[in-house]
């Protein structure tokens, strides 16, 4: 194991040619910049997060400079297991994974080589030689899921008899080790996995717990001896919420430590049929940095984008449904816009990504600060920019709509299907139409489709007698001799054959032609047909872009736009 820390490692990057990305996109630093600013020496995996680089580029570098050798997640996964000898907490947290070699060697695949104390606890564990290997930390993620799924579930716990009104003894049970192991293992798996969101729900008596990877739930197995009472309620001390009320919805939040990360959850419970039932969303704080090019952006519409937030003032709103990556598109535009010279102000709901230079605020209606109410305040804090999370009543649409007219830059959501449905929307709301039309710019309109993983996705050329077998692909008007991918399904992507999701994009920009027809009242059909035929790239064509490029499946596109 080297014990020369990172220090020379970001040097060692930049002469390779793989810097990191910087911070301020209207500062561009040269390669390696942001790494040589970490004085303070940051783990290998901030590095890699920091970086441009893939998991298995990024291991590849770490091998090369630490002079140890690489092992894939197929050596891993067909090598003899040594998992069940450690904790399954040391092991996510040291991101590591202990294997026995075809020659008998105990060897320990590491993401990040530099802590030598890894590698002597394993030996201690062991009491043999331990030769340290390196692999990527998404091969070791993934190694992990499949080694201790079902090897560190909790041990069984004698159910207490509890009463619906006794809450003492339902609180000493939910803070009992074996219901803390339980949640905090499925805390740390679904980490692992890369979820969104928790779905615990009880149904008589057992639980049913679901994590949604890449915008769709999966089952996964939990521990059958723990109580349903007290998983709730160990959720609800964590978000801090009233173990006693069982019969009103509550909603909560908390910051927590998951090994060497940090993570906020927001915590929503609801009384069923059944028992209560809880939502838990996950928001890592240590997101790495945004970016326009991972959005996934097309080159005409990221050139758009980056005119239309150049902008001194007007409206831009971006709209699609629920988990369509509004927010994450938004942040990235504050990342972009963040320079010392703007100052920018933000009400959302909740606070997902912490831009550091701007000054952000979570509703709380409880006490009065509404995003309206917000609104009326951020005027008198004399802002460049104004971010709105979401328009939902009409006297926040007509103080963001009067912050635009009045000098501001501003940026806020919708729940509309397309980008032209959103100016019905806006008119339904109470916004006059002169207004509408002198202060809107610009609206985005996206939905997320799941990536397909690199590693297993297979090329298919299109034959006639294929496409005759499957409507998708004619219905995406794909031609007989092209080549598109499909997915298949490994150990890395969970069988799925998909691994990430990007973005699928429509961008409306209101021509003095639109402004007319908004004058006449014109519905949302006949603003998406004037949009097209002033070159508006649609939803679909955005997605049969991208499966044309075979970042995404045909399927995949078809299951989350509209043939129009």
């Amino acid at each position: 194991m080297t014990s020369g820390g990172t220090g020379d490692f970001p040097s060692f990057l930049a002469r390779r040619g793989h810097g990191a990305r910087a911070s301020d996109p209207a500062a561009p630093q040269p390669a390696g910049a942001d790494l040589a600013a970490d004085a303070a020496g940051p783990s290998l995996r901030h590095l890699w997060e920091a970086s441009e680089l893939s998991s298995t580029e990024f291991a590849d570098a770490v091998g090369a400079f630490f002079g140890l050798p690489r092992v894939d997640l197929a050596q891993m996964m067909a090598a003899t297991s040594l998992a069940d000898r450690f904790s399954a907490r040391f092991l996510r947290e040291a991101a590591a994974v202990p294997f026995r070699a075809g020659d008998g060697t105990a060897r320990l695949a590491l993401g990040d080589p530099t802590d030598a104390s890894v590698l002597r606890a394993a030996e201690i564990v062991l009491q043999e030689p331990v030769t340290p290997v390196v692999a990527a930390f998404e091969d070791i993620a993934t190694a992990l899921a499949a080694r201790l799924g079902s090897d560190d579930a909790p041990a069984a716990e004698t159910a207490l008899p509890t009463g619906d009104d006794d809450i003492d003894s339902l609180r000493d049970l939910a803070s009992g080790a074996p219901v803390v192991r339980a949640v905090g293992d499925l805390l740390e798996k679904a980490m692992e996995l890369r979820a969104s969101d928790i779905h615990i729900a009880p149904h008589r008596g057992t639980l049913e717990v679901r994590l949604r990877i890449d915008g769709l739930l999966r089952l996964v197995a939990f521990p059958a001896d723990v109580l349903p009472q007290a998983v709730i309620s160990r959720v609800k001390i964590l978000s801090g919420l009233d173990i006693a009320e069982r019969r009103l919805p509550q909603d909560g939040a908390a910051r927590l430590k998951l090994g060497r990360a940090e993570i906020d959850i927001r915590v929503a419970i609801m009384p069923t049929q059944h028992g209560e039932t809880a939502v838990i969303r996950l928001l890592p704080r240590d997101r790495g940095l945004l970016s326009v090019d991972r959005l996934g952006l097309g080159a005409g519409d990221a050139a758009t984008l980056n005119r239309l937030i150049g902008l001194p003032h007007g409206m831009i709103v971006v709209t699609g449904p629920t988990g369509s990556g509004k927010t994450t598109t938004l942040a990235t535009v504050l990342s972009l816009l963040n320079t010392p010279a703007r100052k920018i102000l933000t009400i959302e709901d909740p606070v997902e990504y912490e831009i550091r230079g701007v000054c952000q605020s979570q509703v709380k209606p409880a006490i009065g600060l509404t995003f309206a109410a917000a609104l009326r305040a951020f005027l008198r804090q004399d802002p460049d920019v104004i971010m709105v999370g979401e328009v939902r009543d009409p006297e926040t649409a007509h103080i963001a709509v009067h912050a635009a007219l009045t000098g501001h830059l501003v940026l806020t959501t919708l729940h509309t299907d397309t980008a032209a449905a959103a100016i019905p929307r806006l008119l339904d709301l109470g916004v006059e139409d002169f207004l509408l039309k002198s202060t809107l710019r610009a609206v985005v309109a996206q939905r997320l489709v799941r990536q397909l993983c690199e590693r297993c996705k297979r090329p298919l050329t299109l034959s006639r007698a294929a496409i005759a077998a499957e409507p998708r692909y004619s219905a995406l008007g794909l031609k007989a001799g092209e080549t598109v991918y499909e997915p298949e399904g490994c150990e890395r992507c969970g069988g799925t054959g998909y691994r990430g999701r990007l973005g699928v994009f429509e961008i409306l920009t209101l021509s003095e032609a639109m402004r007319e027809m908004i004058d006449r009242k014109a519905g949302s059909g006949a603003l998406d047909r004037a949009a097209i035929a002033e070159g508006m790239s649609t939803m679909l064509d955005d997605g049969i872009a991208k499966c044309r490029a075979g970042l995404t499946s045909a399927a995949e596109v078809l299951r989350v736009t509209t043939v129009r």
